[in-house]
């Protein structure tokens, strides 16, 4: 048993400041110390001692043998007494006392067997423990310590903890790149995985954005900081692992509570069975049986292990209350557009009328939008000009808010606007396929009309995986959006979702979030924008884009860091399987217990056996949990010429 406090109490020591840990040389993990060596070492040969004793007189085997029990004995006793000074029922308190009574009735090999078990089974313990807080720091000990900037007009080496939004930081081949920003110049492959759990490295260019803790594999860059430290992608992951480890989730306070019951069930056990049977060795076998570290340790191990997950993932969850909600959640609310699309409308088609060419038909229309201020005008504008259009402009303009424009070019009238407009003006519509599917612009000249351009947003790609993932989970989901029913049935269609709101104003999407919640339901609202929310903060828990406003990803208890909902279906499913890991713990603990301390009133288990029992309950609930965690993934630096060749491979 280690001088550090017992994994079965409560409280679990916390990380290491987070902004220490980028200087910090990467862990190796939990070393038993010699101590704990030296102290399992010696209980063992005192044990030893004693069995020989039984075949030759040894008097001082006796004095060893009392010697190791103390030795091995005293971290039990501290933890017992500390446990009751703070009005706490541990395990160890238990043990303790079957120790002492052990040693009592002259079973000193029995007690000495009992004490190596339990110190064996201690280090196991801290060295699970010590993996999952490996696994949380491998992903925080991956910035560099210090950087290079380009500032008055020269090249810098500067600390990480003092560049600043806004530097240009220059990012060599091979290195880590420790800003969220834009890339200025520059063009290479950049692993993500670590952010986005993109397994592929992902070409960027000038105008890519970047996160802090990816590693750049080929080429320099030179990227523009726009978020550093803790407002950075890595920042935000620090922010979860602390409050993770500060914040106790109900089920983990209902670990605690349950650990303590059963502790005074086996003394109740004891008791009760030296009253019936008057036999000291099983009542000491009912006291050492019963074990309560499987779920003491094993519940905050398992939350912890599936926060780290989580962000492997590329989702961050702000404490383990969310993510316990996460594995409850029985309803998934999602925003339209900026979630389940990209919130930015695109051209998707070109509908000429019989005899008028396609290009006629955009030329004339981006003449007439060119000094459109609507989004759809813009959007016309820019996908002339990718087309290689030259856009001319016009000679009158005239701009109506809910109808669209009215210019002059070359001397005709152009109409570019909505159904209502053309009506005003006599000109026949007739009936366009996409009408239903995306917001139309119609285009008129001197009376006659040209032509319809279907304007849409797109739906992100992965969203249709995302929404599958959820539906196989028997998750309900409700599509809520301010835009017009038609384009949002077209979206909840093609997506499968069948509950579906649209022209809902941001308090109408709240009140829509709200009645779920009185229905009884859990609800996750997936969200990104500033409309987004108050119905976030309504919600069990709230799920923003990483791209979205910062109001949206403050409200929220979850962050996506990649934008993909794919990756929120997954950290739905790790809550879940979480949620079944922490109540197959305490099932199969209960159960051990009670057919352990069943057995041991029975005369059927000695205090060896018994002790044998507990270890290998308490081991295996353990790692349980540890299933949990994620795998260590150390990337080192890439050399420049490896990486290009890698980078051209792929």
């Amino acid at each position: 048993m280690s001088q550090e406090p017992c994994i079965c109490a409560p409280e679990a020591a916390p990380l290491p400041p987070a902004q220490h840990q980028a200087h910090e040389p990467p862990s190796t993990g939990h070393v038993i110390d010699r101590l704990e060596l030296a102290r399992i070492v010696f209980v063992a040969l005192a044990a030893i001692a004693v069995w020989f004793r039984l075949w030759e007189p040894w008097p001082q085997a006796s004095v060893i043998g009392i010697a190791g029990l103390v030795i091995g004995g005293w971290p039990v006793a501290k933890e017992a007494f500390e446990g009751l000074r703070e009005r706490r029922m541990t395990m160890e308190l238990s043990m303790a006392i079957a120790l002492v009574a052990a040693a009592a009735i002259g079973e000193l090999f029995t007690a000495l067997i009992i004490t190596l078990f339990v110190l064996v089974s201690e280090v196991l313990e801290d060295l699970t423990v010590s993996r999952g807080r490996r696994a949380i720091r491998d992903l925080l000990d991956f910035l560099p310590r210090a950087v290079e900037v380009r500032r008055a007009g020269g090249i810098t080496q500067v600390d990480t903890d003092q560049l600043a939004a806004g530097d240009a930081v220059l990012v060599n081949p091979g290195g880590r790149i420790p800003v969220d920003g834009t890339v200025i110049a520059g063009q290479s492959f950049v692993d993500q995985s670590r952010i986005t759990g993109e397994s592929m490295p992902v070409e960027i260019t000038a105008g890519s954005r970047v996160f802090a803790g990816s590693i750049n594999q080929s080429g320099a860059l030179e990227i523009h900081a726009e978020r550093v430290g803790r407002d950075t992608s890595f920042g935000k992951i620090i922010e979860a692992v602390e409050q993770a480890e500060r914040s106790r989730a109900p089920v983990q306070r209902l670990a605690d509570r349950l650990a303590g019951y059963l502790v005074y069930f086996a003394i109740a056990a004891a008791f009760l069975t030296w009253f019936i049977t008057h036999d000291i060795r099983s009542t000491i076998s009912v006291v050492i049986v019963a074990g309560a570290c499987g779920i003491a340790a094993g519940t905050p191990l398992a939350i912890l292990g599936a926060i780290g997950r989580a962000a492997r993932l590329g989702a961050i969850v702000k404490g383990g209350l969310y993510l316990e909600q996460l594995g409850h959640v029985d309803t998934v609310v999602l925003d339209k557009t900026g979630t389940l699309t990209f919130g930015a409308p695109e051209v998707q088609k070109l509908f000429p009328a019989a005899g008028v060419d396609a290009l006629a038909l955009l030329d004339t229309a981006a003449v007439a939008e060119s000094r459109s201020e609507h989004p759809l005008g813009k959007t016309i504008v820019a996908y002339a000009r990718a087309q290689g259009r030259t856009v001319a402009e016009p000679e009158r303009f005239s701009y109506t808010p809910g109808r669209g424009i009215d210019a002059t070019v070359v001397g005709d009238q152009v109409l570019a606007g909505n159904h209502s407009l053309m009506q005003e003006h006599d000109i026949e519509v007739p009936n366009t396929p996409a009408a239903d599917e995306a917001s139309m612009v119609y285009v008129a000249r001197a009376g006659r009309f040209l032509g319809a351009i279907a304007i849409a947003d797109r739906v992100r790609s992965e969203a249709l995986d995302a929404m599958t993932a959820i539906h196989a989970m028997n998750i309900r989901t409700v599509l809520l959006t301010g835009d017009t029913k038609a384009v949002a049935k077209h979206v909840a269609k093609a997506l499968g979702i069948t509950e579906v709101e649209a022209d809902l104003l941001p308090d109408d999407k709240r009140g829509r979030v709200q009645a779920l919640v009185g229905a009884g339901r859990t609800v996750a609202m997936v969200g990104d924008g500033i409309n987004d929310a108050p119905a976030l903060m309504a919600a069990h828990v709230g799920v923003a884009m990483g791209s979205g406003t910062d109001v949206a990803r403050e409200s929220a208890n979850v962050v996506l860091l990649g934008n993909d909902l794919v990756k929120f279906a997954e950290t739905l499913a790790v809550a879940r399987r979480t949620r079944r890991i922490i109540w197959a713990n305490f099932a199969g603990t209960i159960a051990v217990d009670v057919c352990g301390m069943a057995l041991a009133a029975a005369g059927l288990l000695n205090p060896v056996l018994a002790a044998l029992i507990h270890v290998t309950s308490e081991t295996v609930f353990i790692l349980n949990s540890a299933r949990l965690i994620p795998g260590s993934r150390r990337m080192p630096a890439v050399p420049a010429a490896e990486a290009s060749a890698r980078a051209h491979a792929i």
